[in-house]
């Protein structure tokens, strides 16, 4: 998937959806470790947007930790609020969202 493809509607309409979501992945003391990018991969696959917490005991600040992620992971970036930021890829198989 192509990196930042997201046009601004798209990646507000994330935004909205992604403020009801709860936390799916958090990211602690041991970093981006790839036991993080496994469960991440695995969780957009089923849902396409997730949300990710960056914890307190973690060695990075939280873009970096959460911008990492998302490379590691093949996702879209789509915001970073505090320690909280949200993920997308499409999954084209299954589509749930409907940009």
């Amino acid at each position: 998937m192509l990196r930042n493809s997201l046009t601004g509607k798209q990646i507000r309409k994330l935004r909205s959806l992604g403020m009801t979501e709860d936390a799916v992945v958090m990211i602690g003391k041991e970093g981006v470790s790839p036991a993080v990018v496994a469960s991440a991969r695995e969780a957009i696959k089923k849902r396409e947007l997730i949300k990710v917490r960056v914890l307190q005991n973690a060695p990075d600040t939280p873009v970096d930790a959460i911008t990492v992620l998302a490379e590691r992971a093949d996702a879209n970036l789509v915001q970073v609020i505090g320690r909280n930021g949200l993920l997308f890829r499409r999954n084209f198989d299954h589509p749930r969202i409907e940009l």
